[in-house]
């Protein structure tokens, strides 16, 4: 064995992962290392606001008051074509109309229709690494959530690269792909409350 090999250090795999606590909950993997992921109060509000509000409206049977028509998960470990080991999107969706029963097991891998990754100290890994990994997937949307800015961004899949379409503050009221059929006070992803 080579010197270079020996200095070389081990990637981290998928049976790393799941054997931290709670199955890696709070960790994926980037670049073959174990990266934590964010857990600050604004992060984990704006995740639980988003998730609270689609869910709501889109996370059901279509037909009735609310548009419906997908399934969400929330911190899943999800595989990616192409990447070794699989990705801790923060929110992910799956059209029901591709995707008829609710995707299962410890890594889902049925690819999400939607991603959503609310920024953090570590935002290089979601507005580079894992934007390329999801782009590279074909990911048909991509969201980015700023809890410090208070902004969104939308991005649609377009094989040269994800194509920014929307991007809004706190105090803007949008039809954001792929959930257009419904209005969103982007400022209820930070805690302001909606008038049903």
């Amino acid at each position: 064995m080579s010197a270079a090999a020996l200095q070389r250090p081990r990637l981290a795999t998928l049976a790393d992962l799941l054997a931290l606590p709670g199955e890696g909950q709070g960790y994926e993997i980037l670049d073959g290392e174990l990266a934590e992921k964010e857990t600050s109060a604004e992060h984990a509000s704006a995740q639980a606001n988003l998730i609270g509000r689609l869910k709501h409206r889109f996370g059901r049977r279509p037909g009735g008051r609310w548009p419906g028509g997908w399934w969400f998960m929330v911190e899943a470990l999800v595989a990616f074509p192409q990447h070794p080991e699989p990705l801790r999107p923060d929110v992910a969706g799956w059209r029901r109309d591709k995707c008829p029963t609710c995707p299962t097991g410890t890594v889902v891998t049925i690819l999400p229709d939607w991603i959503c990754e609310v920024l953090s100290s570590n935002y290089r890994n979601d507005t580079i690494k894992k934007k390329r990994i999801y782009h590279q997937a074909h990911v048909g949307h991509y969201w980015l959530i700023d809890p410090v800015a208070q902004t969104l961004q939308v991005f649609r899949w377009d094989p040269a690269g994800y194509t920014e379409i929307l991007s809004a503050e706190r105090t803007e009221t949008v039809r954001a792909e792929p959930f257009e059929a419904d209005e969103m006070p982007v400022g209820v992803f930070f805690g302001d409350d909606e008038e049903e």
